[in-house]
């Protein structure tokens, strides 16, 4: 053990000698200044959970033998006995470990409760299969944080080097004209234009590390998504995991509602029963939203769900033809399911937090389809500044 830790300590090392960006998330406060023992961060692959906790560790300004950087998924941690590993890390002088990839480990629920109970160390761990990371009996005992993908905000904070407010949705749906204004005041570039831009490659930090291979990264990112989270995690095989593409393309294609159960198993050659599971595990490694009718919360009516890719950024890399009533709903989707819980209904296209209703549409969209319903607001596409309950859609995109 004692090799390994000294061979841990120089890749520590290693990974810390690389330029890291500027810019930090919305959490990185909350995540460093946390008193937790152990904390857990948890997302998509590819929005950041490494960044983030180098540069935390980075902050800490501490010599390799009191805090370092491992990453599971090296050569030098396959079958580690990672309890061992961390107790020896903290009897030679070790304060601090922050531990990525950690699903890689099996069992590693057990390690981690383990160095919880008997070891005098903080520990920060990430890892992108969601399921494994946030069990109930798990995440109860520790402070866990999704890390969700940019948002509109983040990333025009990012790419034009300014520093803008996020909104609640209540100060939105109360001062939106207000809002909309200032953020527009504030802008050299037009905010349609740069809605635009995020709606196509804005989701994911690494765009701005080679915007020119932004496609390639996205595509080998989903692939890993599927292959080594849900494929090693869930024991999905290869062939199966194709199943699992032709349904990510399917969806990709087709409006929100055109497809039943019944119909995608057609599609994609997969039973009911697997078509189920296979929806739960891709809205778990956040490759889709899974949104179901209202009345399923009563279980009082039997009504189909709805499905969105996770972001619209996925259409680049999923199909070729691109709807642009669905790429709204998804940039909407999107925004909200990260703090907010969504429903949708027969009057209005999403409930949000069983309270409001939001009909999304182009600068043409009226209120018929949402004609006398409380709570109720347009969210707008092609307009700058709405007016009383009409949005504009990419305000939402500064939730956080």
């Amino acid at each position: 053990m004692d090799n390994i830790l000294e061979r841990a300590r120089q890749l520590s090392i290693l990974k810390l000698s690389q330029k890291s960006p500027s810019y930090k998330r919305f959490l990185y406060e909350t995540i460093k200044n946390s008193k937790s023992k152990i904390i857990g961060i948890y997302g998509a692959r590819g929005v950041g959970k490494t960044t983030l906790m180098i540069q935390i560790l980075k902050d800490l300004n501490l010599n390799v033998r009191e805090a370092i950087y491992i990453s599971c998924d090296h050569p030098l941690f396959t079958d580690i006995n990672l309890f061992e590993f961390l107790d020896e890390f903290s009897k030679k002088g070790g304060r601090y470990i922050f531990i990525d990839e950690i699903h890689k480990i099996k069992d590693f629920q057990k390690h981690i409760k383990s160095a919880y109970d008997f070891l005098d160390l903080k520990i920060y761990f990430s890892g992108s299969s969601a399921i494994s990371i946030t069990d109930p009996d798990f995440s109860r005992r520790f402070s866990m944080y999704k890390l969700p993908i940019l948002s509109l905000k983040e990333y025009i904070e990012i790419a034009y080097d300014i520093k803008l407010n996020s909104y609640s949705l209540e100060e939105i749906l109360k001062n939106h004209e207000i809002i909309s204004q200032n953020i527009i005041t504030s802008l050299n570039q037009k905010i349609l234009k740069l809605y635009d831009e995020y709606i196509n490659f804005g989701a994911y930090p690494f765009y701005f590390e080679d915007p020119d291979k932004y496609i390639d990264r996205l595509t080998d990112t989903i692939n890993a998504s599927l292959y080594s989270d849900i494929g090693e995690i869930y024991n999905v095989t290869p062939e199966k995991i194709h199943s699992l593409k032709k349904l990510l393309s399917t969806i990709c294609v087709s409006k929100p509602l055109e497809l039943s159960v019944e119909k995608l198993a057609n599609i994609t050659g997969i039973t009911k029963s697997t078509l189920y599971k296979y929806i739960d595990y891709l809205s778990k490694a956040q490759l889709i939203i899974h949104i179901s009718h209202e009345a399923k919360r009563f279980k009082a009516l039997r009504k189909p769900d709805k499905l969105y890719l996770a972001n619209p950024n996925l259409f680049n890399a999923l199909c070729l033809e691109k709807d642009k009533g669905t790429l709204r709903e998804t940039f909407f989707a999107s925004m909200l399911s990260y703090n907010h819980q969504l429903h949708y209904l027969d009057k209005g296209d999403f409930l949000v937090d069983e309270k409001h209703i939001f009909e999304i549409g182009g600068r043409s969209k009226d209120f018929s389809q949402v004609k006398g319903l409380k709570n109720s607001y347009l969210a707008v596409d092609d307009i700058e500044i709405g007016f009383e309950r009409k949005i504009p859609l990419w305000l939402f995109g500064f939730l956080y």
